[in-house]
Formats: structure tokens, sequence, C-alpha cells
């Protein structure tokens, strides 16, 4: 949008503040709004009955078993979240290098969903091969890296697992060339053509995830793994985005979506808000931003310590996030958050 100063409504006519003197005209004249509905709940599931496990890096924030699952979709549905994001914390004898635990028709998802079947929110589960995978990789190495087209294979195998399992939503996270159009045609192929999917299709090799893979229990374990004689990468640097490349996440997008991705997803929020915008600007698909574990942490942290209004500052992350062109936000404030916009309606 181009402003073109005019020399008849400059100051004194002209006087911004007018419309700022009151809450109702602050509330009247805004231009974009946070609800309840904008927000996307994860939530990390672990083996057994009837357990909490708290996140010692994401304090609030626990280890759910598939059993108290329910209750968080009936708190999800009352305070009007649309969306629960499913991640597997899987026990270590079910890992391998191939992950083949992803695709096992009783695994740990498997399950979740099962017991969240007609729960009344969607229901999105990652598709990625890491926490099943001894390495920690998004995908199967051989020869000491990440092969594109051996994880093509088992993430098919995921995905329909998945789709077979009652998932609303799949939410490919790995970031292997061609994965979309692959999941595409194969649930299309599978009688899975209205199963939608969610592409994390800008996902940047950022340091904010290292809350997240403590808490799924999940970390690249580089060359010298004795888990993985042939070797491993030692970061995900050679998948994910570069932290420097705008130009290259939005053809990232771009791909994806001629692919058939329903949706994209940009991979933090905050220090990818320009992503965000640029993203929004170029394409008519609904776009959603991951608030990840780390922008959690670090604000947890300041709240803890009293440098920050933790709700305060909160909210005005997120909208920030819906002004940059966030269709929603996918935090582990969720619940909390919703609780906050509620009480300031």
């Amino acid at each position: 949008m181009t402003f073109v100063a005019s020399a008849t409504r400059t100051y004194p006519k002209t006087r911004l503040r007018r419309l700022r003197g009151s809450d109702a005209l602050l509330r009247l004249c805004a231009e974009h709004s946070l609800s309840a509905s904008d927000l996307v709940w994860p939530v990390f599931v672990c083996e057994g009955h009837n357990k909490r496990e708290p996140v010692a890096a994401m304090p609030g924030v626990e280890r759910l078993t598939s059993d108290l699952l329910p209750a968080c979709a009936e708190q999800a549905l009352r305070l009007g979240i649309p969306a629960l994001a499913l991640f597997p914390v899987v026990a270590p004898a079910s890992k391998s290098a191939d992950a083949r635990e992803a695709w096992s028709k009783d695994n740990l998802i498997s399950r979740a969903l099962q017991a969240l079947r007609g729960c009344g929110v969607a229901i999105v589960v990652d598709v990625a091969l890491d926490p099943y995978t001894t390495h920690g990789h998004d995908g199967i190495v051989k020869n000491s890296r990440v092969d594109n087209e051996a994880s093509l294979k088992a993430l098919g195998k995921q995905a329909l697992a998945l789709a077979e399992s009652g998932a609303d939503l799949l939410a490919p996270s790995d970031m292997m060339d061609g994965r979309i159009a692959y999941l595409r045609t194969l649930l299309d192929a599978q009688g899975f053509e209205t199963l939608p999917l969610a592409s994390y299709a800008a996902k940047f090799a950022s340091h904010f995830y290292a809350p997240f893979r403590e808490a799924l229990k999940v970390r690249p374990q580089g060359r010298a793994s004795v888990a993985q004689p042939q070797g491993a990468p030692r970061d995900k640097r050679s998948y994910q985005l570069p932290c420097a490349n705008a130009d290259e996440a939005l053809w990232e997008i771009a791909l994806d979506l001629q692919e058939g991705a329903d949706m994209a997803i940009v991979k933090p929020a905050l220090p990818y808000l320009d992503i965000v915008r640029r993203a929004k600007e170029a394409f008519a698909a609904p776009l959603l931003c991951y608030h990840v574990s780390g922008e959690y942490a670090a604000l947890r942290a300041a709240a803890e310590q009293g440098t920050l209004d933790e709700r305060a500052c909160l909210l005005e992350q997120l909208l920030c996030c819906k002004r940059a062109g966030a269709s929603a936000v996918i935090t582990y404030y969720a619940p909390r958050a919703a609780e906050w916009i509620h009480e300031t309606l």
C-alpha cells in the first residue's frame, strides 16, 4: 500500500490519536483480531496409563498417556480451540534405524487416534520419522546422509497408517524433496483423496526446537552414534531450511502447494514473520505458523523472573502472527491463551 500525504490533511486537522481515545474506539478500528479458533494445541503423547510427565524444559507442559487425551479434547471444545496436534514420545525399545514403528498398526499415535475418535475437534498428526529413529533424523540414513527416496517410501507407509487410524489432517514435517506429491498420490490411490495435507513447507533449521526435542526425547546423535553404525549427520541442516534464506522458503512453499498441499506451515513463528508476510502476499492458501517450544520456554522463563507480563506478551505475540498473515497459530500456550482471550472479550 502506498501512502500519499495530503497538504490539506496534516496536523492539526489530521490527528491519528483521535481513534485511540477509548477501548471502544480501539476495538472498532482494530485491523486484526485474535480468537480461540485461531489456535492449535500441540500435545505430547507417552506410553502408559493415567500418567502425566512434566517436561522440564517447558514448565506447564506435560507428556500425557492416551487415556487422558479425551479430557484435552473436551477442554479444547469448551474453549473453542478447533484442533489438537499430537506428537509421540516413543519408547527407546520401539525405535530403529528404519523407523518401522512409525507405520505399526498399533503404535502410540494409532492408539491415541482411537482414543480421540469422534471427539469433536480436528486431530493433526505429523508425518515424520524422527520420533521413531535411533539416530533422531526425519528420514532414513544411508551412507552417512539422509536418503531422500528411501525416506519418501517410509513416510508413505507412515501416512497411510495414520490415515487408516483416523487422523483428520496430516502434517508432513520431514522436509524431504517431493514428499507432498508422493504422499498426495499415494493417499489418493488408497481412497484418502479427501484427507488434507498441511505441509511444514518452510521449516527452518532453528535452535528454538531444543525444548521440543527434550520433550520427545529425540536428538540427532551425529556421526559417532553407536545406535547408527553407518553414521548420521550431526544436525538437520542438510534438509531443513537455512535460517538466512527467505527466497528459498517461498520457493519451498510454492512447490508444496503445487504438489498438492492444502495448507502451509512456517516454523518457527516470531523469528520468521517476514516469511509469513511474504507467503500471505504470494499465496491464497491457508497459512499456519508454529510458535515453537523455544519461543514458549523463553517467555515462560522471563515471566517466572518477573521480567515480562506473560499474558500481555503472549497475546501480543499471537496477534502479531495474525497481523503478519497467519490463518492460525500452533502454540503450547493454546489453552491458557484461549482462556485469556475469553477474559478480554
